[in-house]
C-alpha cells in the first residue's frame, strides 16, 4: 500500500529537523496509541510552509495532549491535495468473518453511503468487482483533469489488505482513511489498525 514519506518526533525541534528533511509544505498530526481520531479533536495541522509554522503547530499539538492520551509523538507528513478521497479497510462482520471495505471518502462519505465489502480472501476478479460495485464509479475514471484511477494499483491495495486479514489473526479492523487519489494512484494519507490484547 503506497503511503507518504512520514517521520515521528518525540518533540518540536525534532519535528521541526523532519520537517525540513520531507521538504515544505507538510502536515503535522499528533498520534499515540489512545488517540483514534486526530481530526475530529484538532490534532492535526496542514499546510505547514516553513520552520516556524512547524514549531508554532508542534508545540500547540503538544500542548493538547491529555492524561487520557497516554505516550504521545508528533508525525510529520508531506503535504498532498486530491480531489478525490476513498476509505478502505478490513471489518470483522460477526456472521461472516473478515471482510474488504471499499468506499467514498472525504467530506461526502456520510452522504453518499456507497460502500461496497468482499470476504477474505479477495482474488484479483473479487477486487476489480469491487471498483465496479461503487455507485459512484464516475469518479474513478478522469475527473476534473486529472487522469483516471489506477484500476491495478487500486486492486493492490485491496489485496493486501485481504492478506493481512488472513495471515494476521490479531488484526481486528483496519481503516485506511483518507486514501487519496494522487496522479491517479492511491496513497494511504493515515490509517487506524485495532489489534487483540495480549491473551485475547
Amino acid at each position: 500500500m503506497p503511503v507518504l514519506d512520514e517521520r515521528t518526533a518525540s518533540d518540536v525541534e525534532g519535528a521541526v529537523t523532519a520537517a525540513e528533511q520531507i521538504g515544505f509544505p507538510v502536515v503535522v498530526k499528533l498520534c499515540g496509541d489512545q488517540i483514534a481520531h486526530k481530526t475530529e479533536r484538532g490534532l492535526v495541522r496542514l499546510g505547514l510552509r516553513d520552520s516556524g509554522a512547524v514549531r508554532d503547530a508542534s508545540a500547540q499539538l503538544l500542548g493538547a495532549a491529555g492524561p487520557d492520551d497516554g505516550a504521545v509523538e508528533l508525525l510529520v507528513a508531506p503535504m498532498v491535495r486530491a480531489t478525490r478521497e476513498l476509505i478502505a479497510g478490513v471489518h470483522a462482520d460477526s456472521q461472516f468473518g473478515p471482510c474488504v471495505m471499499l468506499g467514498v471518502g472525504g467530506v461526502l462519505a456520510e452522504a453518499l453511503a456507497d460502500v461496497t465489502f468482499r470476504l477474505v480472501p479477495l482474488d484479483p476478479i473479487d477486487a476489480d468487482e469491487m471498483l465496479d460495485d461503487l455507485a459512484t464509479g464516475s469518479l474513478l475514471g478522469e475527473f476534473r483533469g486529472e487522469p483516471a484511477v489506477d484500476r491495478r494499483a487500486m486492486a493492490a491495495v485491496l489485496l493486501a489488505l485481504s492478506r493481512v486479514a488472513e495471515t494476521e489473526p490479531d488484526v481486528r479492523s483496519i481503516d485506511v482513511n483518507p486514501l487519496m487519489i494522487v496522479d491517479g494512484r492511491p496513497v494511504a494519507v493515515d490509517a487506524l489498525v485495532e489489534v487483540a490484547e495480549v491473551g485475547e
